[in-house]
């Protein structure tokens, strides 16, 4: 309980901290928990993976100092408590400039075939694309729309998918013989 409302104020605290332009703010959630052995006793021990999506500028040192924090507080009121932290996976933010020539294609091919003005977004999930931009190579996340990513019935409408295929080409043409 203790270190759930820990987490809970952390993310509080992230998402009222200035925020990225298009990511918004940083966030951190308990993603699974084990632990326990029946419903009528405390659990000997428990373990807790926790998700934290950062932003441009957040750095892994302030992010590794985050939960032993959390934890030194709790075990200051508690000389039982007892906890120890392993990073595990670790990837940075992805951000392209909107004035990338790759950028400018897609917004421009996406219009023209769409027949609107496209904006640029941004979300907090990671993708393979930082790879690439961390490599130097600048990378456009764009796909058809759907929903329920992660889920498990995720789709996609069929016109959304074949619109996307026609952008995509006239991207490829345009890029490539340029």
């Amino acid at each position: 309980g203790k270190v759930l409302l820990g987490l809970e104020d952390l993310d509080r605290t992230l998402r009222s901290a200035p925020s990225h332009r298009l990511l918004g703010s940083g966030s951190v959630h308990a993603s699974l928990i084990e632990g326990g052995q029946e419903l009528s006793s405390y659990p000997k021990h428990c373990a807790l993976s926790v998700e934290r999506r950062t932003i441009p500028g957040e750095t892994l040192q302030q992010v590794e100092a985050e939960l032993p924090a959390i934890f030194a507080r709790i075990a200051a009121s508690d000389p039982n408590f007892r906890a120890t932290v392993k990073t595990g996976l670790v990837r940075e933010p992805f951000e392209v400039s909107i004035d990338e020539p790759i950028v400018q294609t897609v917004l421009r091919h996406a219009a023209t075939i769409l027949g609107r003005e496209i904006r640029e977004v941004g979300g907090t999930g990671w993708m393979d694309s930082a790879l690439l931009t961390a490599a130097g190579i600048p990378t456009v996340v764009f796909g058809p729309g759907g929903e329920g990513a992660h889920a498990v019935v995720e789709w996609s409408d069929i016109v959304q998918v074949e619109r996307c295929a026609s952008i995509l080409a006239a991207v490829a043409q345009d890029f490539c013989s340029a």
